[in-house]
């Protein structure tokens, strides 16, 4: 068991974690650089360190034991805790020192995306020297996210509200009805009525959509958790389905898709920015926050509902 903290140990940890991300010994050899043999040994001389297996390897594959999942998720929380470190001792006399975290969820609109690259460049102008580490997830896995500590801003749709975290809308998107050219519908897309295109079946979103109770289709016959699944079922010819304009705009300009009323079959979401209560936020949150609303209170691009 370790009784002190050496270069050692820091070098056998990051190999540990990159058999990990690899998925195995053999996979590792790329990352690693170094032969099978090799990491074999280092590994090996980590669990002698420690004093127990972090993982099973063999003809049977890969795998954490219970121990080593829980010394990865303290070997990242060490890595972190060091560039952390590195980073404010590099930039002693700064004002703001550390990692900024952002969450977001897949195909941001164009305009959304540059309201964000506005906070962004309004928060480099500041007195920091902070490190952005910035990943795609879905919104539960966002909020799983934040609830952790893992990340500290999230962006996206969110269907329900936790009560410890906080939620500030920052713009809205439209989704229309589309069909595809394979449809019945589509030579007449762009004035079909509504009561018409309910006898045809619709691919619908698997969670909640509070702002489309009221569009929601009697004969729903396929479900998705994202826009790319529901695309797809509705290109197959099989399916109508609601779709973000701007993700469906290049599919409308090949003539793939087109809208089935766009003037009674649509709805609006509001796109929220998530944060824990801002008690537990600190200065880093506090300051990107600001400039998210002030980006957004100049109003580039559509304004929230």
């Amino acid at each position: 068991m370790f009784t002190h903290l050496s270069d050692l140990d820091l070098r056998l940890i990051r190999v540990f974690l990159a058999i990990v991300d690899a998925g195995g010994i053999s996979s590792a050899q790329a990352t690693l650089n170094v032969g099978q043999s090799t990491i074999s040994t280092q590994l090996a001389t980590l669990e002698t360190r420690l004093g127990y297996r972090l993982c099973e390897r063999g003809r049977s594959g890969f795998a954490l034991t219970a121990r080593g999942e829980q010394f990865v998720e303290a070997c990242r929380t060490l890595l972190a805790a060091i560039d952390t470190f590195g980073m404010a001792a590099r930039n002693v006399g700064k004002k703001l020192v550390g990692t900024l975290t952002l969450g977001m969820i897949g195909h941001t609109p164009v305009s959304a995306s540059a309201r964000i690259s506005e906070a962004i460049a309004r928060f480099r102008e500041r007195d920091e020297s902070v490190r952005f580490s910035v990943l795609v997830r879905s919104p539960g896995e966002l909020e799983e996210l934040l609830l952790a500590g893992r990340i500290q801003v999230a962006i996206g749709y969110f269907w329900h509200r936790v009560p410890s975290l906080e939620y500030t809308q920052i713009y809205a998107e439209d989704q229309f009805a589309y069909c595809s050219r394979r449809h019945p519908l589509f030579d007449t897309a762009g004035d079909i009525d509504p009561d018409a295109a309910a006898d045809y079946e619709w691919a619908w979103r698997s969670y909640p959509l509070p702002e489309a109770e009221a569009m929601a289709p009697r004969n729903i016959s396929a479900v998705a958790d994202n826009m790319e699944a529901v695309a797809m079922l509705v290109l197959s010819g099989h399916h109508l389905g609601y779709l973000p304009e701007h993700f469906a705009a290049p599919y409308v300009q090949e003539g793939m898709l087109a809208p089935l009323n766009a003037a009674k079959m649509r709805y609006r979401v509001a796109f929220q920015m998530v944060t824990r209560a801002r008690q537990l936020r600190n200065e880093i949150v506090e300051a990107f926050v600001e400039d998210m609303n002030a980006a957004h209170a100049e109003g580039a691009g559509p304004k929230p509902a």
